[in-house]
């Protein structure tokens, strides 16, 4: 994995992967998340050997439910089907959180597809509440992660 780079961009840059992995079938505009060109909003790119391979982006959002001040939302974080399963998306998650931690980020939360749930509790991250659905998607759970400030 020393091929293996995170790096910041744009959020046109994270279209192709969202688009293979989160709207396969979808119109390319479902891949813009209102927020995505705000300026507090970062993209990541996983790139492996220059191929971008993943991607994840980090919004500042309040979460109503979480009794933290600041707070960051990680969403359409995505790893293309044929690289999943080889330690890529700890990779990626590994840095968001490093990221999220350099912000001075009391909590690190997002709504996880049911079929990531567990990805992320092998990170640390915990359920709130029920699940619930999003049309078209699927059903989904939020999860958090708090950090020592």
């Amino acid at each position: 994995m020393n091929k293996i780079k995170v790096k910041k961009i744009t959020f046109l840059d994270t279209f192709p992967v969202r688009s293979a992995v989160l709207r396969q079938g979808k119109p390319i505009e479902t891949c813009f998340f209102l927020g995505d060109d705000d300026a507090e909003t970062t993209h990541f790119g996983l790139f492996n050997d220059n191929n971008l391979i993943g991607v994840a982006s980090v919004f500042k959002v309040q979460n109503e439910n979480i009794e933290k001040n600041n707070q960051f939302q990680l969403r359409g974080m995505a790893v293309l089907s044929e690289c999943q399963g080889k330690g890529f998306g700890n990779v990626l998650l590994e840095e968001i959180c490093k990221f999220a931690i350099a912000k001075n980020a009391e909590v690190l939360w997002f709504n996880a597809r049911e079929n990531a749930v567990k990805f992320y509790q092998n990170s640390g991250f915990s359920e709130l509440g029920d699940s619930f659905e999003i049309p078209e998607i699927g059903t989904h759970f939020v999860m958090f992660k708090y950090f020592v400030v």
